[in-house]
């Protein structure tokens, strides 16, 4: 026995005994509507679990086969693991029969089994007759290999075979390490609960007392209860039937169509790229086609335009973006179904490749189809790709891909090609940065960020700065950012202009001097300047220039004063220093700040 959920649905055409069969297989008659009990149809989809053989419970879900319910059969194949095709062997293959098994192909359905219905109504010539016809139409399609049981829901036969036969099915797991999605199928309203919806859970899990999204809308609710096939879990699982109690929504507020989401993690998508297949036997159409999407329990109207070519042949794959008249909550690799509203008829499908992608200009496509063939490929690579020189918030990359890819730089991702070219852009910035000045010692960080960098947010641009150091291409301090190896470099008249300054810092000495550039005069003062105070050859104190050697006698003198006296006023400053008061109170706030000194009123002491 195993746990795996399974969702088997029926399909085929109107009277072909679906409802039927499915009471002969649990006891329960899904058409519980006066209309469908006066009419002898399925109008609405029905639910209920199966007890196969080896304990395992499987949802059940029951379509109806008439052409103009084909609309309500995908929102139930939408959810299925696997179908019972089921063709009549008195009537064989029927129009609903063909048009069924395309629909459950787009959708992705890919085992289940054909059941010859009504095999007590045939004599055995007849059934074998009945038996290869459906081969013959299942050839080429996921069924082809499918066995074909001849079951009467009548008398019994074959429905042994029937059970043990679907025990055996174990679909592909579905993920759930992705976000939680249902698709509403029913929603009503339960007297002492309030608002319940119903569906197959597409993908992530979910436990009771949890936040979730209501799609479209955006209104967040908490759900308060959870049944799997009626009975009540504390969680619910990938591909299981199961009913959500929310809280604080009112019915009318989410029905079939509606979506119960991971708060956050599914767009509510207008513009969708996606990859389509037209079907052999659908009219071509040129331009663009005003079509219904189906995806999940939800039905949206749209234009279709072609991006990789000019209108669709019957057959033919292309890729298409669907501008959508409301939104259609939708993540990359869902499947979806296209119908013509007039005639009614499916005329193909296929996968979401992006719903975050905006209307695309003729110009735009043509540039863009390398990287949305790499995306229907399942290279999901492109992603990075795509995004370029900015690259993608992790969440973004995470809702996209279900994982993390690339090259992490601050809060995003990406591609290691576009950050090597990035890493190259900022080293060759730095690199011209010194060129233009050869006599600043380091540059400023943010003066680099130019150019391609400016794709960048700060914080990346900051993080691929603190990479570079952590690889050694470029040493950071207090200062700014610099080449290894770099240090400013005179030439012979910068390095006279240096001596002159220093001998005029030295007669100044400690009065210090403000006219520098007229005793010193160059055409690059400034960032020679610059180069002495970085040098700690030259400091700037208020509005004077002193030399290094003038500032540390000056320190020595004030320690030695301080070995025979506990305090220094600005008088006794004045008379140790025969300096004017101008020059005198820089300079005493300068030895605070160097820690020689400490203030004390208008007096200083021994810091």
């Amino acid at each position: 026995m195993t746990d795996a959920p399974l969702v088997i649905g029926t399909a085929g055409h109107v009277d072909h005994g679906k409802t039927s069969l499915v009471k002969a297989l649990t006891g329960v008659d899904l058409d519980r509507l006066p209309e469908e009990k006066e009419r002898g149809i399925t109008i609405s989809l029905g639910f209920t679990p199966l007890t196969l053989p080896s304990g395992r419970v499987a949802g059940l879900v029951d379509v109806p086969g008439h052409e103009r319910l084909v609309r309500t059969m995908i929102a139930g194949a939408s959810g299925m693991d696997a179908v019972m095709l089921c063709v009549s062997a008195v009537e064989g293959v029927m129009p609903q029969t063909r048009e069924h098994l395309d629909v459950l192909g787009l959708l992705g359905v890919k085992t289940g089994l054909v059941v010859l219905t009504m095999a007590d109504l045939v004599d055995p010539e007849l059934l074998e007759l009945a038996a290869e016809e459906a081969r013959d139409q299942v050839k080429g399609s996921f069924l082809q290999d499918a066995p074909v049981l001849p079951v009467s829901s009548v008398t019994g036969q074959g429905l042994d075979a029937l059970r043990a036969a679907l025990d055996a099915i174990m679909p592909p797991p579905r993920p759930l390490d992705r976000a939680f999605r249902l698709p509403v199928d029913r929603a009503f309203a339960r007297r002492g609960f309030g608002t319940v919806v119903t569906g197959t859970v597409w993908a992530g899990r979910l436990t009771d007392g949890t936040e979730v999204e209501i799609l479209p809308g955006g209104r967040r609710v908490r759900v308060r209860g959870i049944q799997v096939h009626g009975k009540a879990r504390a969680e619910a699982l990938p591909g299981a039937r199961t009913a959500l109690n929310l809280a604080g929504v009112e019915v009318e507020e989410v029905g079939r169509g509606s979506w119960v989401v991971a708060p956050g993690a599914v767009p509510a998508a207008r513009v969708v790229d996606a990859s389509y297949h037209h079907l052999p036997d659908a009219p071509a159409w040129e331009g663009e086609a005003h079509v219904l999407v189906l995806h999940g329990t939800r039905e949206v109207d749209a234009r279709m335009v072609r991006l990789d070519g000019e209108g669709v042949e019957a057959g033919a794959d292309a890729l298409v973006q669907l501008r959508l008249a409301e939104v259609l909550p939708c993540l990359p690799g869902d499947p979806f179904v296209v119908r013509l509203a007039s005639p009614s008829r499916t005329v193909g499908g296929g996968r979401v490749i992006d719903p975050w992608s905006a209307v695309a200009r003729r110009s735009k496509a043509v540039e863009a189809l390398p990287i949305l063939r790499r995306l229907a490929a399942g290279d999901l690579d492109a992603w990075l790709t795509r995004a370029g020189a900015g690259g993608m918030p992790e969440a973004d990359l995470q809702a996209r891909t279900g994982g993390l890819r690339g090259v992490r730089l601050g809060e995003r991702r990406f591609e290691a090609a576009v950050l090597d070219a990035h890493r190259a852009s900022l080293l060759a910035a730095l690199d011209a940065a010194h060129g233009a000045a050869p006599l600043t010692p380091a540059v400023n960080r943010k003066s680099l960020r130019t150019g391609t960098l400016l794709a960048l947010g700060e914080r990346e641009f900051l993080a691929l700065i603190d990479q570079e150091v952590a690889r050694g291409t470029i040493l950071a301090d207090s200062r700014g950012v610099r080449r290894p190896g770099f240090a400013p470099t005179l030439n012979p008249a910068q390095a006279a202009w240096r001596e002159t300054a220093l001998a005029a810092l030295r007669e100044a000495r400690w009065e210090g001097t403000e006219k520098l550039r007229e005793l010193a005069p160059d055409p690059q003062y400034d960032a020679l300047l610059h180069l002495l105070k970085d040098r700690g050859e030259a400091e700037q104190v208020g509005d004077r220039l002193w030399g290094r050697e003038a500032l540390d006698e000056l320190a020595t003198a004030v320690r030695a004063w301080f070995q025979s006296h506990d305090r220094l006023d600005p008088a006794a400053f004045k008379e140790l220093t025969g300096l004017s008061r101008r020059s005198a109170i820089p300079l005493l706030e300068w030895l605070d700040a160097k820690g020689v000194t400490r203030r004390v009123g208008d007096e200083r002491v021994r810091a």
